[in-house]
């Protein structure tokens, strides 16, 4: 069976996106992501296909991402020399939030800046790059009964109206029915569908796999981005950059930032072609939320974990996060100027 909580089935879906996107069609360069949005609307899953050259420029400017007061420096600063209240478009709140993000980004050599007088001045080190593509949200529901079918056709009958991705998936695990429930579910016709059969796969690895091979496009979804380059508003614009920056500095192996890898109860195991977290206490994979501090089975790794067999800097907890850390960087690696989008042989999770 595939995991209990549909966390875990988020975390198989967003492995199986990393491993073979496009579904069904030749491999696309790509980033993904999980849990981001806006204030009104989060997705489960998000893919950034990306420009390979592009990319490459992106990852010039560092590993962590550009939050939006960043974004207005580096994306407007001046090939000369100008004074930043002159250089940048007004923000449309103080200036004195500007200044400080000017600081933020000459600290991380994203501009340069200089003091000239009473005033600070900045030019840019190099054009912020054009590395987004488009933008794929994915909703995952493995289990699709009439109720959550309901919730899910609104929220995916928003994100088509809104247009904020470019395409708009649904995601739910395989019922060997001759005809698929998704398909009789009243989706909006623009979403596609993507039934998964991991609980399909070998049992050693707990009954779930993740493999290219282990989901069929069942209807294909509709390009939702509005005809031509220019036909989508600055401000959704730069909103979607935002969700773009996000997903490149958080990727989707993030939640050892908010579980407890330091647990004993903590372990990885495996998936197919996925690590997935699994906790010894309740013998299944924890939801994001369960794994915390507050646990009742929570119980911190003992202190000689840490100093026998394991760097002096922690124990098997921090091993975990600097795994998933290097798989995150593994991925962005592999994605150059001449990348085809074929990983398949180059990012298996061992």
């Amino acid at each position: 069976m595939i995991p209990d909580a549909e966390f875990g089935y988020e975390l198989l879906v967003c492995r199986y996106a990393e491993l073979t996107w496009y579904p069904g069609d030749d491999p696309r360069p790509a980033i993904v992501s999980r849990q981001l949005g806006t204030q009104r609307r989060r997705w489960d899953t998000v893919v950034i296909e990306v420009d390979p050259e592009g990319f490459a420029a992106r990852r010039a400017l560092g590993d962590r991402s550009l939050d939006s007061d960043l974004l207005h420096v580096v994306r407007d600063a001046p090939a000369d020399w100008a004074w930043y209240r002159d250089a940048l478009p007004d923000p449309g709140y103080p200036w004195r939030y500007v200044r400080r993000a000017v600081h933020r980004a000459a600290g991380r050599d994203l501009i340069e800046k200089r003091r000239q007088g009473n005033r600070i001045e900045i030019r840019r080190v190099g054009p912020y790059p054009n590395w987004v593509e488009r933008i794929v949200a994915i909703e995952n529901k493995p289990d699709l009964d009439r109720s959550a079918a309901d919730a899910l056709a609104d929220q995916l009958a928003h994100d088509v109206e809104t247009a904020l991705a470019d395409e708009v998936w649904l995601a739910t695990e395989a019922t060997g029915d001759r005809v698929e429930p998704a398909l009789l579910r009243e989706m909006p016709v623009e979403a596609g569908i993507l039934t998964t059969r991991f609980a399909d796969g070998d049992p050693a690895s707990g009954g779930a796999a993740v493999d290219p091979a282990a989901a069929t496009v069942d209807w294909l979804p509709s390009d939702l981005a509005p005809g031509g380059p220019d036909a989508r508003d600055p401000e959704t614009v730069t909103r979607r950059l935002e969700i773009a920056e996000r997903a490149y500095g958080k990727g989707w192996r993030s939640y050892h930032d908010t579980m407890r890898p330091d647990c004993r109860h903590f372990e990885l195991r495996r998936a197919g072609r996925a690590l997935v977290p699994h906790c010894g206490a309740k013998g299944r994979c924890p939801t994001d939320r369960e794994c915390s501090g507050s646990c009742p089975e929570f119980s911190p790794e003992p202190p000689a974990w840490r100093t026998k067999g394991w760097p002096i800097e922690g124990g098997p907890g921090k091993g975990v996060q600097r795994l998933l850390s290097r798989r995150r960087e593994r991925v962005r690696d592999r994605i150059g100027p001449n990348d085809e989008g074929d990983v398949s042989g180059s990012d298996a999770e061992h």
